[in-house]
């Protein structure tokens, strides 16, 4: 929907393996340097929206997550919402803190996504994403899994599949008819997380700032054909939090620079029509962009959901950044990197692939990425002149789609 809500204040941890700090620190070092940016005290606060997926599995912690983080902080009184929605949660959190600004129900609202995921178990880790599928339907989904990749060449791994998240065997069926329609290449895909490792080497908070070639990215260990190591988002802990004003708030502070959320769409998938033209991607970036006022060609800086390379590939296409079919060579040019030539920059921050994915901070992360962006204070990585981006954040998996998609677009 059409949003009017401004971002007063950013916070955000390093993410990365946080194996003796527990969810409420985590989440209060970011929500308290979001409070410091804005300038305002956990008092001025009126409701909070608390993303966090894998505390059930990862830590034991239930039903109260948010009040307990907050209550750690010496917050309480307030109206806290405890939100989970696959790797979609944080902007979910986002999505539902900005409309209740925008529908004026609030004046200062904190948005906050949390995680742990590394765990000594891995197993346990994995679990966390063997849950965002119908669970009731799990040999559907690896008979679904197996067809799709048969038909486009590839013989599944079967093998080590225990080994591995179950996601990177859904991107590779998503990698692979694009391969075969398009004539992508795993050079292509490689090149993402080539360009990825650039830009989180210039991020502080970054999991991973080693720079890879595009070499080292194909010579890298298979994890699901076509996927090698370094195209598959990795495990990690951390918190992004983010204060959202009214823009009667936002006179009253003074506000420099100020960033709008323009509109956030958050969408579900549903069961297609065999000669659909239309699925949730064209459904909610179209809806981001009308109701933002705003299309492809304005867009400066984005920040979308890279969990895995060919996941920048499509969805560099979803957004309008180039014709379909055309994201590999486009990025391998460079036309979405830092100094690339390009029109826009895609995932300065590193993406998730090297900023890493603690699944429920992600879609927070974006924003706090871009809102930094359009006020100029990315340092290393700034995209000059950057006025208007887009975050693109999606979790689960259902039929053969996104279990949940948010859109937003941002401005200056």
């Amino acid at each position: 929907m059409k949003q009017n809500a401004y971002i007063a204040g950013v916070g955000m941890t390093p993410f990365g393996k946080h194996v003796d700090t527990g969810l409420k620190a985590l989440a209060a070092e970011a929500i308290g340097a979001a409070l410091a940016d804005a300038g305002l005290s956990a008092r001025d606060l009126q409701a909070a929206y608390m993303a966090n997926a894998a505390g059930a599995i990862i830590t034991g912690q239930v039903l109260i997550a948010g009040e307990v983080a907050l209550r750690g902080m010496g917050i309480g009184h307030i109206p806290v919402i405890n939100v989970e929605n696959a790797c979609a949660s944080a902007g979910t959190a986002l999505q539902q803190a900005a409309t209740m600004v925008t529908l004026g129900a609030y004046d200062v609202v904190l948005a906050c996504g949390y995680e742990k995921l590394v765990h000594p178990d891995k197993a346990r880790s994995f679990a966390v994403f063997a849950g965002a599928v119908d669970t009731e339907d799990m040999d559907g989904l690896r008979q679904s899994i197996d067809r799709q990749l048969r038909a486009n060449g590839i013989v599944p791994d079967v093998e080590n599949a225990a080994s591995r998240s179950i996601f990177m065997d859904i991107y590779a069926t998503m990698a692979a008819p694009h391969m075969r329609r398009y004539g992508t290449t795993a050079r292509h895909f490689a090149a993402v997380s080539a360009k990825n490792s650039r830009h989180g080497a210039l991020n502080p908070r970054a999991q991973f700032r080693d720079v890879l070639t595009i070499e080292d990215v194909l010579g890298a260990r298979m994890i699901a054909e076509p996927l090698t190591l370094p195209m598959c988002s990795p495990i990690g802990d951390g918190a992004a939090a983010v204060v959202l004003v009214s823009e009667r708030k936002a006179r009253e502070l003074g506000l420099v620079r100020p960033v709008r959320i323009a509109s956030s769409v958050l969408a579900t998938g549903w069961d297609y029509a065999a000669d659909a033209t239309e699925g949730v991607f064209e459904h909610a970036i179209a809806a981001a962009y009308e109701t933002g006022g705003l299309g492809p060609e304005d867009i400066d800086v984005v920040e979308l959901h890279d969990a895995s390379a060919p996941s920048e590939v499509i969805h560099t296409e979803y957004l309008g950044l180039c014709p379909k079919g055309e994201a590999g060579p486009f990025i391998e040019a460079g036309q979405t990197a830092l100094g690339g030539g390009g029109r826009t920059v895609v995932n300065p921050s590193g993406g998730l692939l090297r900023k890493g994915h603690p699944i429920g901070a992600t879609g927070i992360a974006q924003i706090v990425e871009l809102a930094e962006q359009l006020r100029g204070q990315s340092g290393a990585r700034q995209v000059e002149g950057a006025r208007a981006a887009i975050a693109e954040n999606g979790g689960g998996y259902i039929g053969t789609d996104v279990g949940a998609l948010v859109v937003t677009t941002l401005t200056r």
